[in-house]
């Protein structure tokens, strides 16, 4: 690259090596496994089925505890950003909440059936690991933009969201593989061996042992982000930066009326990334009470969701350096509503509002419609996630981007709780205790707020600008 090349931060690039830009791209490999493993297939179900004392009382303790990490997450995040670029590197704010992630994903251990009086720490742990993952995730992300010129970041982002869900997906196929049984009782993992390490079903060691796993993945696969990827120089005036910082975000905020691109863009993604998080967060428990899904069907599931991510991811990163990355986040947003009326309208008696013969097996007609949905789910949301990136990128002013992705990081989570505030309400409030509804019947309503999230999100989009190569 030459020297009098500009970054898309529009700071000049020096010379950022090929294991550099891979350095940076395996943040993702190594942090998909807690949004893989934790968040939506394995952990979340276990925990509401076997932990909780039933799958409703679960979703709404799981939604209680997402929103007290996320109301945390929004406030500190753009306050530790602006921080960070008035003194300087990312870097070392990235290796503190790294202790958090491995501590927090590591202790899911003790997750034992029943909770064993430890309900509530698990909790925390869970709590403590995601806030660990998304305050390192502000300062990964704000230094994307200077790695590569503005026309090539749509395609960076794209393969850096690729390439975290093949990560995700080789641990999903390890986990699925060597560690949980194919059916209750069963002793056998998919491809007919016993779970490694001696794991047991009485004990669910198969579901816990996740955690550690995840805590591990991470730890191991975050290494070449630190040895190759280059971070910006130590300010020389470090006295004074806290100071400095807070001030410059409490001006930024202040003035985001007059910036209305930048503050339609964070109202936007504050809305449809929550109702996102929401699918994710929640799509798991929901197979496991609704559709009565074990840990291997939703296993398979996650393969398939995965595998669609990463396609969409890469396209979408080529789509967003052809046509712009505000043209991806409309269809995906489109797909995603689609894809919650029909989760929402279907059940085992139940197909799109119309009364069926509830059948048994993996492959009943709700079975396949629930494949079809987190196909969309995965491909849609691989799409959006990595062109909301790049367009926060042209909302950034130069020298603030880790601010700018504070903002972001805020803008995901000052209504993160939300959604699982809305579903853990209406599951519980109104379905179970106003309209006395079956736990099944409750957890399908308690998913609609999401659609409402997500028409907010898109009809705020009109008034985003942004910035083509």
């Amino acid at each position: 690259m030459s020297e009098t090349q500009l970054s898309a931060s529009g700071l000049p690039i020096t010379q950022v090596s090929k294991r550099g830009i891979w350095g940076w791209m395996f943040y993702d490999w190594a942090s998909q496994p807690f949004h893989t493993l934790l968040i939506t297939f394995i952990f979340a179900r276990y925990f509401a089925a076997e932990v909780a004392p039933d799958a409703a009382t679960g979703q709404i303790w799981w939604g209680y505890m997402l929103a007290i990490a996320g109301v945390t997450i929004a406030i500190l995040s753009p306050i530790l950003g602006s921080i960070a670029d008035a003194t300087g590197p990312r870097k070392p704010w990235i290796a503190m909440f790294t202790i958090l992630y491995v501590a927090g994903s590591a202790f899911l251990w003790y997750a034992v059936p029943g909770g064993g009086g430890m309900t509530f720490w698990i909790l925390f742990a869970f709590g403590l690991g995601m806030i660990g993952l998304e305050f390192s995730t502000v300062f990964n992300n704000a230094i994307m933009p200077d790695l590569v010129t503005r026309d090539a970041l749509g395609r960076l982002s794209g393969t850096s969201w690729a390439l975290g869900y093949i990560g995700g997906l080789f641990a999903l196929v390890f986990v699925l593989l060597a560690l949980v049984e194919s059916s209750p009782g069963s002793g056998k993992t998919l491809i007919g061996i016993a779970p490694i390490l001696g794991l047991d079903e009485i004990t669910r060691g198969g579901e816990r042992a996740v955690g550690p796993l995840t805590a591990l993945w991470f730890f191991v696969f975050i290494i070449p982000f630190f040895l190759f990827t280059p971070d910006v120089k130590k300010q020389t005036k470090v006295k004074g930066a806290v100071g400095k910082g807070i001030s410059d975000l409490l001006q930024t905020i202040k003035n985001l009326p007059n910036n209305k691109s930048l503050f339609a863009y964070l109202g936007s993604s504050m809305f449809y990334r929550d109702a996102l998080n929401g699918l994710y967060g929640f799509g798991g428990i929901y197979a496991g009470g609704v559709l009565k899904w074990e840990a291997t069907q939703l296993g398979v599931f996650g393969l398939l969701t995965l595998v669609t991510g990463a396609i969409g991811a890469w396209l979408g990163g080529r789509a967003d350096d052809k046509s712009g990355p505000k043209k991806v986040i409309v269809i995906s947003i489109i797909a995603l509503i689609f894809v919650c009326i029909a989760i929402v309208t279907t059940d085992r008696q139940t197909l799109l509002m119309m009364p069926i013969k509830e059948m048994p097996g993996p492959f009943a007609a709700p079975d396949i419609l629930f494949y079809i949905c987190g196909a969309v789910i995965g491909a849609a949301g691989g799409a959006l996630q990595a062109a909301s990136r790049t367009l926060m990128v042209d909302q950034a002013d130069e020298g603030d981007m880790t601010q700018a992705f504070g903002l972001y990081a805020l803008s995901g989570k000052a209504t993160s709780f939300i959604a699982p505030t809305l579903v853990a309400f209406v599951t519980g409030t109104v379905g179970l205790d106003m309209l006395g509804l079956s736990s099944t019947e409750a957890q399908r309503l308690g998913i609609s707020p999401l659609i409402g999230l997500f028409i907010i999100g898109l009809l705020l989009l009109p008034w985003v600008k942004q910035r083509r190569s």
